[in-house]
């Protein structure tokens, strides 16, 4: 077959292989076992056309179970939140989404504010005194909170909760084997970080203590109570957030964070299969030159008037490497903005208005599903939108959300696929989409299933 797309004639490949010293192309891969490699024709269709292949597109489209036609339960870290329309004009504008790296600030202003932007609502939300231009993801911004704390303190020893998502401890623990550092995880009692643990875990060699709170488990941590625990040996305390909850809780700032860091993706970030989404990190003013990614500055020009630079860029595509905070060569500006669009269209009553609902649908929901017979909550410390729910004795959280896809319905995480000991346990996520009319159904449905 013929790729039009290849601008290879059989000319050059016969000048490449007499190069690497070949006789047929069979040979690049004589490394690979026979056992593995594949003979004939890959199970392809024949070549549509472009109607054809379209409607065929929208047929395996039509097999995924999405939140626009089935009620989701299923948070775990990506949540059904409402999406304004407005932010998908606007991001949809090819001034935003085709911009790259803004190198050039004179020709970039618009690209440059808009970040600014997004980086004085993390700190207003947060209460933290600077913020970057934005990370990957929230995992990743965890594992780089990890990784500055290592750096500032000169420590090889962070000491994280087993409340905090479990993809973001994997992320944690691989930045850490490059970094020789030791990873010490805090079990937890009652859905929350057990304090007693933590206390005998931490000493004068730990460089952070990482916590999440809302937690894995939706339950609120003590923030306050962790924060001397860690800043009496002289360690750094690190929060992971939910953004829309600081809607209604104290910002982490304010109770003795030194690095706040989280995902974007509640603030009018579609979830897209899960993904990608949009971290945001945030640290005291002491830190601010050993933050990761870039930050975007406000200053003035020679006439005085208002412009925005790239500054305090320690990353390697920029310093000497062995000097760079971190190897970050990106961040997630097009989601920022969806973030700062959300965020500027919602308005302080707005956001705190959602968080209001989420949390109060969800304590609806925990009632109601713990009224169906076996159904039980595990653990009775505070929660926001998510919370652990205990099923009936020898039922199967992965079967009854396989008969809940069958019944229309989205259902929460399998939390024994993380967490061994909460086989059969689910945990449930209401957002602020959420009708009663669908949570009382999926109530009465998990009630019939099990």
């Amino acid at each position: 077959m013929k790729h039009r797309y290849i601008p290879m004639t059989e000319q050059d490949q016969a000048e490449m292989m007499k190069t690497v010293g070949i006789e047929s192309m069979e040979e690049l891969f004589r490394d690979i076992p026979e056992s593995v490699r594949y003979r004939g024709t890959l199970p392809m269709s024949s070549a549509m056309d472009e109607l054809a292949l379209l409607n065929h597109m929208k047929s395996l489209a039509g097999r995924n179970a999405d939140s626009e036609r089935y009620p989701s339960f299923l948070g775990a870290g990506i949540y059904d939140h409402h999406v304004p329309v407005v932010i998908n004009h606007i991001v949809s504008r090819s001034e935003f989404y085709t911009a790259y790296t803004p190198y050039q600030p004179e020709i970039s202003q618009g690209e440059l504010q808009a970040i600014f932007e997004f980086q004085s609502y993390i700190c207003e939300l947060t209460g933290m005194a600077v913020a970057n231009a934005s990370m990957y993801d929230g995992a990743t911004a965890l594992a780089e909170a990890g990784a500055l704390a290592v750096g500032a303190t000169k420590r090889k020893q962070i000491v994280v909760s087993r409340t905090v998502h479990p993809e973001a401890r994997a992320i944690l623990r691989t930045t850490a084997r490059g970094l020789n550092v030791e990873i010490v995880e805090i079990g937890y009692a009652n859905g929350t970080t057990d304090l007693e643990q933590l206390k005998a875990a931490v000493s004068d060699q730990t460089a952070a203590v990482i916590v999440q709170s809302p937690n894995f488990f939706g339950c609120l941590e003590d923030v306050g109570a962790i924060e001397p625990i860690i800043h009496e040996r002289k360690g750094l305390l690190v929060v992971s957030a939910n953004p829309i909850s600081l809607g209604l809780l104290e910002a982490p700032g304010r109770l003795g964070a030194d690095i706040v860091v989280g995902d974007a993706q509640p603030l009018g970030i579609s979830a897209s299969l899960g993904g990608p989404t949009c971290g945001f990190f945030a640290v005291a003013e002491p830190l601010m030159r050993r933050m990761p990614g870039r930050i975007v500055g406000q200053t003035v020009d020679r006439d005085g008037k208002r412009g925005f630079v790239l500054t305090l860029q320690a990353r390697e595509q920029h310093i000497r490497r062995e000097k760079a905070t971190s190897n970050i060569c990106s961040n997630q500006a097009l989601l920022a903005l969806c973030a700062s669009v959300y965020l500027s269209t919602m308005g302080k009553a707005g956001i705190r208005e959602a968080a209001h609902l989420n949390l109060q649908k969800a304590h609806y929901a925990s009632q109601r599903l713990t009224r169906e017979s076996g159904f039980a909550l595990p653990f009775s410390a505070p929660f926001f939108n998510e919370f652990v729910l205990k099923l009936p004795e020898g039922a199967s959280a992965a079967e009854l959300n396989n008969k809940l896809l069958d019944a229309g319905m989205i259902g929460g995480y399998d939390l024994g696929s993380a967490y061994p000991e909460l086989h059969g346990h689910m945990l449930v996520a209401v957002t602020e989409k959420r009708t009663k009319a669908e949570i009382d159904a999926f109530a009465e449905r998990l009630g019939e299933l099990v």
